[in-house]
């Protein structure tokens, strides 16, 4: 049987807000981000079964208040769940890292009371989700993004920018579509970071992040690096 886990990092005071946390890195992704700076998850092949990291995890239950479930795309694994009830009868908390393209298996969570926080990627407007994302799953991403709002679930959004690919009018355009969707909750702006290996052959960004006093809204922008 195929192994899901990539890898695990041991411990992050930064992946679950106020929480300690590690790391389990889902191997797969059914997206193909030219900036993603994790070709090797995306594309290799899991080294860790569920009870290998279930072991670990039991090894640092005095230093972890969380564990966040990443990748790669994790919700692109049908035994999902079951990892996480074996997580959370230890007594932590979970953290789902997603693109937002199975909100089939995200209600599932919801429904069942398995997780506790979400980060979801808003990769890009519509017109240009295909073009940077190479997947035709903007659709099911607005559906997750809705149903997080809709039960008013404890979430984040977040966007990568490079400025060959995220024009400031894309982004006006994002941050209209969240108003449009009364998303309330913080927009976190991750600047495109120049990595040894990256999906796809990509320059330097010109400039560093938009720049956000530019722009009419009234989230919370916040940049995170």
């Amino acid at each position: 049987m195929a192994k899901p886990i990539y890898s695990i990092t041991p411990f992050t005071l930064l992946d679950y807000p106020d929480k300690t946390a590690c790391i389990l890195w889902f191997a797969g992704c059914n997206m193909r981000c030219g900036y993603c700076y994790n070709p090797e998850i995306v594309f290799g092949k899991g080294k860790l079964d569920f009870q290998e990291a279930l072991k670990f995890i039991r090894s640092r239950l005095n230093l972890l208040d969380a564990v966040v479930l990443s990748g790669g795309e994790c919700t692109m694994h049908k035994r999902l769940p079951e990892l996480i009830k074996e997580i959370r009868s230890l007594g932590l908390l979970i953290k789902i890292d997603t693109n937002g393209s199975n909100p089939t298996l995200i209600n599932q969570l919801l429904n069942e009371n398995l997780i506790d926080f979400v980060s979801l990627d808003f990769k890009a407007p519509l017109k240009k989700f295909h073009q940077i994302t190479g997947s035709h799953v903007y659709k099911k991403f607005d559906t997750t993004l809705q149903l997080l709002i809709e039960l008013n679930f404890p979430f984040e959004v977040r966007t990568t920018v490079h400025s060959e690919l995220i024009s400031e009018i894309d982004f006006q355009e994002m941050l209209d579509y969240l108003k449009k969707r009364n998303y309330l909750g913080k927009y976190f702006i991750q600047n495109f970071v120049e990595a040894p290996k990256t999906i796809s052959q990509m320059s330097a960004s010109r400039n560093n992040y938009p720049p956000l006093h530019n722009f009419k809204t009234e989230l919370e922008l916040i940049l995170r690096n």
